[in-house]
């Protein structure tokens, strides 16, 4: 670990979604995270995988809300989140093909052809997530 480095990882990662409800199900039902709790006149919702927290910010008006453009916009281009071994990875990929509102951007396949292997998708509201499964 760097001694220069005052900072010791993510405490939490923050989105702004225009749909609280569909987006918390994905996070609880699709992958499994527990709510931690929610502020409903915020609105807001915090969730956490036990390694990972979220918060999701409901949109104020969700139809004029400009959707992020990774090539074109400064700010989160994605988030990723690690799986435990490529078999998870998998799992959770035919899982995501299913799921509603998710697009799937490509199947697992190996990162920078290497022995980690990773996937991406957009998450309901259109947010890029990339789910990694590093080598055994």
């Amino acid at each position: 670990m760097s001694d220069i480095a005052v900072t010791r990882g993510a405490h939490h990662i923050g989105l702004t979604v225009p749909n609280l409800k569909k987006t918390r199900a994905f996070f609880v039902e699709t992958l499994g995270f527990d709510q931690l709790g929610e502020i409903p006149d915020y609105p807001a919702v915090f969730l956490s995988d036990g390694t990972t927290m979220i918060t999701l910010w409901q949109a104020v008006d969700p139809e004029t809300a400009v959707p992020f453009d990774r090539k074109n916009v400064i700010g989160l281009h994605h988030f990723a989140l690690k799986a435990d071994d490529q078999k998870t990875l998998t799992s959770l990929h035919a899982k995501l093909e299913l799921a509603e509102n998710v697009d799937v951007e490509f199947s697992p396949e190996p990162l920078l052809g290497g022995p980690t292997n990773h996937m991406m998708c957009t998450i309901p509201g259109g947010i890029r997530m990339e789910i990694i499964a590093p080598a055994n």
